[in-house]
């Protein structure tokens, strides 16, 4: 080696053989020749050639002088380049040049060379990659692990290497890089923060997307030397995260960007700069929290990812963030969700529950995007979703805001194409997303157009999709029907009922457009106009859009004939798809693509185009029941009973009927109606029958052989088939066939002749046909039905009891176990109103004494006869018919007039009946008849009563029918402003004089002065004025006060001159006083009328009297509770607002149990849905849903009322009671009632539409349970029972003609079957169970109020436990109490809430 460095130092250059010098005196060309040969001539040397290395030293130094390595040709640096890379190959591991500047000056000379990498192309491509490989191989870069300016040597290869990497190179290229570059982290002492830089920099986002091979390359780099890079990553993390030191690196505000990059190259490179997140997880500036919040979100929800189970604390702690104070990081955490169920569906119990909370956020976009995340996850695999996360987006169907609603109902809607229609998932999914169809119906008892328009675009486009073929859509029509709950069947219904209605107002407005112009002319248009608008969205702005429509109608016939063919009843789906089209196209204007007007005209066609329904339609519908009466469906493949399928089936057509009866008229489909006559299926006739009613008006004419046969079949039932078969069958006849009278007589003489009260079960079905043929008919058959009514019904059969009744304890049994002679007397009773009915005059004082009769029945307790034969069901049942009968005769003018205030009196009591069965059935007729403003409006104060009954159902349904009436009344009022002369008819404030008069005659408020008695006045006061006062419309509470002040200047009507019964009026009135001057602000305003008050009810005041007297004890001023008038407090906590997270958590747990527990949903019939309260109304969050709970699980005091008394009755004994207030009059008597009769006969209709499975006597609960010694010794009057457990709803046949409605009560059987719905049919708390027969116990014959020493009892155990009512709180369905109808309202309740209160002769004691 000393003869070498001699050499050297002689600075003699030896070339290689064949290699002339190399210097700046030749050309470019020969020095890149003489290069070569020397490039050559290092490739073939090795290591071990010593005498070669020793030779070539100094040309080894003398290429690595500034002469070549500043050089400008780029060919002779690239060779030079080469012949270095193999001189330190060679001379590894001592290199021949000992300078540090020079050793600095070949690497960064070499490095630049490296740049021609980029050019995959070039010719010199090859000799680049060799010296790449070179190096890389060799590791010539840890020389300058020595050299002081080493960083900057690695930095610049580092960056040159990650700038000419790209997609040209393969992957030996790419392999080289990295084992050059990684050989420099693995093996030097430390990696520069500006090294770091320089590999990190690649993951940023914005670099990453500009060169992906650079990202690779760094991917690559980071893997190979994850263990050595790994402390000086964590120690940039540790700098910026922790000491916020940002200035250590340029890439300090991509620190979460790399993290995640990292994190997803080798989670191994952030063990220690993990738990750093969880610290920062909890720091206190939002857009940090922010910022790792979104972080984690990808690094938890990545595919593969398993740092949720690698890393517990930290997924805890991010768990943590969905609670978040900041909005921005909850909607962060919620929008993760969805990537997490679908990749991690192991993680979704742990989400769950904070899904929960934050479906309750009161931030709208939170809400929405948790329904966008669950519903993401759902139609990807409905699998990764569990049944909690789905009801999440069933309760925000009735979220407050509509976008919310909107987003949740239409996630359902996919969800269920996919999986029940499609069967993407199998049997399984489907049957576990079943309920779907039926939720997304419920939403249509909702108030807001915009609820119900979504329903009806979901139903035409996922539940029974419009563009399916017609087979195919009536199929998926046929099984959809079938297997819908009750309440989805009434709101479908409901929507074709409104689509149908909607059609006609549209028919309407283009009849009068072609009509002549009149003065009247504009003023009938606009208030068409303003029908329509009613029923789109945003009727504000709508209003102006259907009027311009209307003017387009006016100029433009061939859009106006094309309206005209779509509301045709003759319309086909087909005809329909091309008109909806032509408007549209003829309306719209591609210069203006967001066009408000067309927008709305698409609304409106959307709702009045027949897109299901046509004559092919109800042919392929009719052929689908065939194929199941035939046996030869796939009903069970589909899940359906064939039994059940076809009694759908028929009722399916049967609502058809009523809005597309024009589509029915085909022989195939008569004949095949014809068939379904003849089934032995009761429910199949009756169907079939009806359809025939609403459709065969033209059938004598148009298909002659059909008439034939369908008359000896309708002659036939109307004889002898069942008694709801025989009325439909004589209602066929009259609306069918021309020559009825003919027919009428052929059926009314054999019954007439045949009636014998020998055969009880016999007589049932010629009474129901005779009574029909009473009321359509009753001139034709005027003398013989005097004297049937006379004879036969009065003497013969209402006044003998023949077969003693079955003794039991019960006061209700099912309709199939009550004895034939009571159907008989029922069915009597009703031949007698409907014969009124159809008389509809008072000339023969016929109706006079058939309300002796009906009250003398009341009076009786339903055993007219007095012999004590009847059993107490048939008692009930007789009771329930006459006060329905009497509701039947007050919707007749002429009859109504007649009606004396003790009879009013004693019908307003049914509604406190001892039988709950009772109640409930009277309440329902009650409520329809109001609501068709039939029944005059004293009847609504009838509900006031229900404030004293014990069971929560039925005080939260008349609280629901007073609602409804009261604001149907005042919508009345709004559209007809020219009936103000029938003001006092209408409007509702007029009800709390009637209410007021039946408070004064209560048989219960006996002690004037009485405070138990005066709580239980004022709680039926405010029961009505809590409603009527939640609006002060046109200062309505100024007023009630001006009219109840108008009052206590007055005398009682009906006993003037007795001084208990005048004390009793004004000391209600000053009740009343007490109420509106507490709940309101503007009382003492001047009233915007005076007053007028019912003659009948009130003396004319005395001009020369002014009382002024307070007539209430002075401690009754502490009842009073001051604070304005809730909405909807009679349900207690219905309507309290929902807490969210973010806000302070003591409402939690109520939020908690907002969730459907339930599948059946309970809301009332849509077509009373205006009964509901606005939300505007009602204090809300955000979160809040629109809905009210059902008040058969939920109910709490309202504000300013004390329910003591009533809070624990269903669950309290009963205790013995004086009876219920029928003060019987001497005329009332047996004997007297049938003198009446004589020749002035007349009839009684009721509905009986009850049925109870468990059929106990009540209990007697009671507000507070008193020890049986304090009741004995007590003497004070107690109130009277007026609860019994819940049944189910009688079925209410909305769209049939008004004179049959009332009497769909002959098949009982049918409509009052008890159908326990989820924990209703529970035990009620605190109750023992017991065996049936011990709930049978005899009920007790003081009726009454519990007595007064009781009163700290009652309120000690007044309110339900916490626990109890949370549990009961878990079952409660998101659909609106303050709509739900009378026939949805009646469910099972246990046999120990059945209270009751007779309607009968009572003890004053």
């Amino acid at each position: 080696m000393a003869h070498s460095k001699n050499r050297a130092t002689d600075g003699k250059i030896t070339y290689p053989p064949g290699v002339k010098e190399i210097s700046d005196k030749i050309s470019k060309e020969e020095m890149v020749r003489r290069l070569k040969m020397v490039v050559k001539t290092f490739m073939d040397m090795d290591q071990d050639s010593e005498e070669e290395k020793e030779l070539y030293l100094n040309l080894a130094l003398h290429l690595a002088s500034d002469f070549f390595l500043k050089h400008p040709d780029k060919d002779v640096r690239l060779l030079v380049a080469c012949c270095l890379a193999d001189i330190f190959r060679i001379y590894a591991p001592e290199a021949p040049y000992t300078s540090p500047d020079k050793l600095k000056d070949i690497f960064m000379f070499i490095t630049r060379q490296l740049k021609g990498l980029e050019d995959t192309k070039s010719a010199q491509f090859n000799r680049y990659f060799y010296l790449l490989e070179n190096i890389a191989w060799v590791k010539s870069y840890n020389i300058c692990f020595e050299l002081e300016d080493s960083n900057e040597i690695f930095t610049q290869l580092y960056r040159t290497l990650f700038q000419v990497i790209n997609n040209g190179h393969n992957q030996k290229v790419h392999m080289h890089m990295v084992d050059l570059m990684s050989s420099i982290v693995c093996e030097g002492d430390s990696v520069s923060q500006e090294l770091l830089d320089t590999v990190l920099v690649n993951l940023v986002p914005a670099h990453k997307n500009l060169n992906k091979q650079a990202y690779d390359l760094a991917k690559a780099l980071l893997k190979r030397t994850a263990q050595a890079i790994e402390p000086y990553i964590t120690n940039f993390f540790n700098q910026v995260l922790m000491l916020g030191k940002t200035s250590v690196s340029d890439l300090s505000e991509h620190v979460f960007d790399l993290i995640l990059e990292l994190y997803n190259i080798d989670s191994h490179l952030l063990l220690s700069v993990l738990p750093q997140l969880e610290f920062k997880l909890k720091s206190n500036d939002n857009d940090e929290r922010l910022q790792v919040v979104k972080l984690l979100a990808k690094m938890f929800g990545a595919k593969d990812s398993e740092l949720a189970s690698q890393n517990k604390p930290l997924w805890q702690c991010y768990l943590g963030r969905f609670n978040d104070i900041h909005v921005p990081v909850r909607l962060e955490c919620v929008k993760f969700a969805s990537h997490c169920l679908m990749n991690h569906p192991d993680l979704a119990k742990d989400l769950t529950e904070f899904l929960k909370v934050r479906s309750h956020d009161p931030e709208e976009a939170i809400r929405h995007d948790v329904i966008v995340s669950i519903v993401t996850a759902s139609k990807k695999d409905l699998s990764l979703v569990n049944d909690h996360l789905l009801n999440f987006v069933r309760e925000r169907t009735l979220d407050k805001r509509w976008r919310v609603r909107k987003e949740a109902m239409m996630g359902l809607a996919q969800i269920y194409k996919k999986y029940a229609l499609q069967a993407e998932a199998g049997k399984e999914a489907a049957k576990q997303i079943s309920w779907i169809k039926d939720k997304l119906l419920h939403i249509y008892y909702q108030n807001s157009i915009d609820d119900r328009l979504l329903v009806e675009r979901i139903f035409a486009q996922y539940l029974v999709p419009h563009n399916l073929e017609t087979t195919e859509r009536m199929k998926c029509l046929y099984y959809l029907y079938a297997t819908l709950d009750g309440n989805a069947v009434k709101a479908l219904n409901e929507m074709w009922k409104c689509q149908n209605m909607l059609r006609h107002h549209v028919k309407d407005l283009l009849d009068l457009i072609k009509q002549p112009k009149s003065d009247s002319y504009n003023k009938t248009v606009f208030s068409k106009v303003m029908v329509i608008t009613r029923n789109l969205p945003d009727p504000g702005k709508t209003q102006d859009f259907v009027k311009k429509l209307a003017q387009v109608l006016e100029e433009d016939e061939k859009i106006r004939k094309q309206l005209e063919t779509l509301v045709s009843p003759s319309c086909s789906c087909k005809q329909a798809e091309v008109c909806v089209k032509e408007v549209t196209k003829k309306l719209g204007s591609p210069k203006q693509p967001s066009n408000p007007f067309l927008e709305m005209v698409k609304f409106l066609l959307e709702r009045i185009a027949p897109v299901h329904i046509d004559t092919e339609s109800i042919s392929a519908l009719i052929k689908q029941v065939n194929k199941s009466i035939e046996g030869t469906a796939d009903d069970e493949d589909e899940g359906v009973p064939t039994e059940q399928a076809i009694r759908a089936g028929l009722e399916l057509l049967k609502v058809l009927s009523f809005t597309h009866p024009v589509s029915f008229h085909s022989a195939e489909t008569f004949e095949s109606l014809l068939g379904c006559l003849k089934m032995d299926d009761e429910k199949v006739a009756e169907a079939a029958l009806q359809i025939f009613k609403n459709t065969g008006n033209k059938l004598e004419e148009s298909f002659p052989h059909i008439k034939s046969v369908l008359l000896t079949v309708l002659q036939h039932k109307a004889k002898k088939g069942p008694p709801r078969q025989a009325k439909y069958a004589i209602h066929c006849i009259h609306a069918m066939f021309s020559n009825r009278d003919t027919h009428f007589a052929q059926i009314f003489e054999p019954l007439h002749k045949s009636l014998d009260t020998d055969n009880m079960e016999q007589l049932i079905t010629p009474l129901t046909t005779l009574g029909h043929l009473a009321m359509l008919a009753p001139e034709q058959f005027a003398a013989p039905l005097k004297s049937l009514v006379a004879n036969f019904i009065v003497k013969d059969l209402l006044m003998n009891d023949r077969i003693p009744g079955k003794k039991t304890t019960k006061l209700w049994v099912p309709d199939d176990e009550v004895s034939p002679e009571t159907l008989a007397k029922i069915q009597g009773l009703k031949l007698m109103v409907r014969w009124l009915l159809g008389v509809k005059n008072n000339q023969s004082k016929s109706g006079n004494s058939t309300l002796r009769m009906l009250t003398a029945i009341l009076s009786s307790d339903g055993d007219l006869t007095e012999q004590g034969k009847m059993g107490k069901p048939d008692m009930s049942r007789l009771r329930l018919a006459a006060g329905c009968a009497i509701l039947r005769l007050a919707q007749e003018p002429c009859y109504h007039e007649i009606i004396t205030l003790e009879q009013y009196q004693l019908c307003a009591l049914v509604i406190n009946d001892e039988c709950y069965q009772v109640r409930q059935a009277f309440a329902q007729k009650l409520h329809k008849g109001l609501c068709r403003l039939r029944l005059p409006l004293e009847y609504l104060a009838v509900f006031t009563l229900c404030a004293k009954d014990p069971v929560k159902e039925r005080r939260a349904h008349a609280r629901q029918c007073l609602v409804k009436n009261i604001n149907l009344r005042r919508e009345y009022l709004k559209q007809h402003a020219a009936v103000s002369e029938k003001l006092i008819s209408l409007l509702p404030e007029y009800v709390v004089p009637y209410a007021i008069h039946l408070l004064v005659h209560d048989p219960d408020y006996v002690k004037v002065q009485d405070i138990e008695q005066l709580k239980d006045i004022k709680e039926a006061l405010w029961f009505v004025l809590e409603i009527l006062m939640a609006k002060n419309e046109n200062n309505s509470h100024a007023f009630i006060r001006k009219m109840v002040e108008n009052i206590k200047q007055t005398k009682d009507g009906q006993c003037p001159d007795d001084p208990k019964i005048n004390e009793k009026l004004y000391t209600v009135c000053d009740v009343a006083m007490n109420i509106v001057i507490s709940k309101s602000t503007t009382y003492s305003l001047e009233s915007p009328k005076d007053p007028v008050l019912p003659a009948r009810y009130f003396t004319q005041p005395d001009k020369n009297f002014s009382n002024t007297k307070n007539y209430l004890p002075p401690e009754m001023k502490s009842f009073f509770t001051p604070g304005k008038p809730k909405a909807a407090n009679v349900l207690g906590a219905v309507n309290k607002p929902l807490s969210a997270t973010g806000k302070l958590q003591t409402k939690l747990s109520r939020m908690e149990t907002i969730s459907n527990a339930s599948s059946n949903s309970n809301p009332s019939s849509p077509g009373r849905s205006k009964g509901r309260l606005d939300s505007a109304d009602v204090d809300h969050s955000e979160n809040e849903d629109i809905s009210l709970k059902s008040p058969s699980e939920t109910e709490k005091p309202s504000r300013g009322r004390k329910r003591g008394a009533a809070a624990n009755q269903d669950d309290k004994g009963q205790e013995s009671k004086p009876k219920r207030g029928r003060k019987k009059a001497a005329n009332t008597s047996t004997d007297d009632a049938e003198d009446q009769w004589g020749e002035d006969s007349s009839i009684a209709e009721a509905s009986i539409e009850a049925e109870d499975e468990q059929n106990s006597p009540p209990k007697r609960g009671r507000r507070g349970r008193p020890p049986k010694s304090a009741a004995s010794k007590d003497e004070t009057p107690s109130k009277g029972r007026r609860g019994r457990r819940k049944t189910a709803p009688p079925a209410d046949e909305e769209n049939e003609e008004e004179e049959e409605e009332d009497d769909e009560d002959d098949a009982g059987s049918e409509n009052m079957e008890v159908k326990p719905k989820g924990r209703r049919g529970r035990k009620p708390r605190g109750e023992a169970d017991t065996a049936s027969d011990s709930v049978e116990s005899t009920p007790q014959k003081r009726r009454g109020r519990p007595p007064k020493s009781q009163t700290a009892a009652r309120k000690a155990s007044g309110g339900r436990s916490r626990a109890a009512a949370n549990q009961e709180e878990e079952s409660e369905e998101d659909m609106d109490t303050a709509q739900q109808s009378e026939e949805e309202e009646d469910e099972s309740v246990d046999s120990s809430t059945k209270v009751r209160r007779k309607v009968g002769r009572r003890d004053r004691r």
